[in-house]
């Protein structure tokens, strides 16, 4: 399985999908993992996977909140606007 450490600045349509549908709530501290990058540097990040991918996306404070954007913009693509008039409350 291939492992891909992905930067909420560069997250793509399916992988905040897939945030999302993991971490409906948002994660907690026993959702992170810590590990040491190429640099030598401590990374955390939250797991998530495809059949052939697995995503460690860095945490930060942004990340949060683009999740929480995300799932708003799902819930109003889901509704169509329409237009009521008074007339339709009307059954007199």
């Amino acid at each position: 399985m291939k492992r891909v450490i992905v930067d909420y600045a560069k997250l793509t349509t399916d992988i905040l999908d897939l945030l999302v549908e993991r971490y409906p709530y948002g994660y907690d501290h026993s959702d992170i993992i810590s590990f040491k990058n190429s640099k030598g540097e401590t990374v955390k990040a939250v797991e998530v996977n495809t059949d052939d991918t697995l995503y460690l996306v860095k945490i930060s404070s942004q990340l949060q909140q683009t999740m929480e954007d995300h799932e708003v913009d799902d819930v109003e693509e889901e509704f169509d606007e329409i237009e009521i008039s008074d007339n339709d409350f009307n059954q007199d």
